[in-house]
């Protein structure tokens, strides 16, 4: 927007990696970039999908921030018994979360956001190939670096849920521990109730570090 003819910027589309490119048009509503020289192929993150319930707007915002920084391949908000204000979710605003997190971190992917969903509607066509770490509140930090070391890497597609401020409801809970017993791998975030925002980070991040790119 500050940029004229002459000019050159940093490229990306989420698919043909980082390119340099000169401004050879420069107008209020628009221009033409020349793409000059690639400066990074692409790259992709693990194939993790974040599933959590909406939170306040600026909260659910600052997850969304987090997931790409963290490197998360897609987000999707799901709606349980105790989630409030699902219906004020604006997917389009929190998909352009996730591209100015991409530009501010410098990552070449965009995760796509989805619509919410219900928590049983997701479950019920699940992939089975998918795996699922349910961030359980019951359990124990050491229940949960157990839960991740049983797996080694490449670890395949997974996704983690997070809870809803306030917790799945009992009923959740117990369907989630027999629904796909298979496919959910309960784990727990230490000995501290956390925020739902930080829960999601932590869960995040000790994937990451387990079986993601870190290691």
């Amino acid at each position: 927007m500050r940029l004229s003819a002459g000019d050159q910027v940093i490229v990306f589309n989420g698919t043909d990696g980082e390119w340099l490119a000169d401004v050879a048009e420069a107008g209020k509503k628009g221009g033409v970039l020349a793409c000059a020289t690639q400066t990074r192929p692409q790259t992709t993150p693990p194939d993790l999908w974040l599933l959590c319930a909406p939170i306040r707007k600026e909260r659910m915002a600052f997850v969304v921030e987090k997931a790409v920084e963290l490197g998360v391949s897609k987000i999707v908000p799901v709606q349980t018994e105790y989630t409030q204000g699902a219906n004020r979710v604006r997917q389009d605003k929190l998909q352009a979360t996730a591209i100015e997190a991409a530009e501010q971190c410098e990552a070449l992917s965009v995760p796509q956001v989805l619509e919410v969903q219900k928590l049983k509607s997701a479950l019920a066509s699940w992939p089975t190939d998918r795996k699922i770490l349910h961030c359980d509140e019951s359990l124990s930090l050491k229940q949960g670096h157990s839960a991740l070391t049983q797996f080694s890497r490449p670890a395949g597609p997974w996704a983690i849920l997070i809870g809803p401020e306030g917790g799945f409801s009992t009923t959740e809970t117990d369907h989630l521990r027999t629904a796909l017993p298979d496919t959910i791998v309960p784990i727990g975030l230490g000995p501290r109730i956390l925020r739902a925002e930080t829960a999601a980070i932590a869960a995040m991040t000790l994937w990451q570090a387990h079986l993601g790119d870190w290691t």
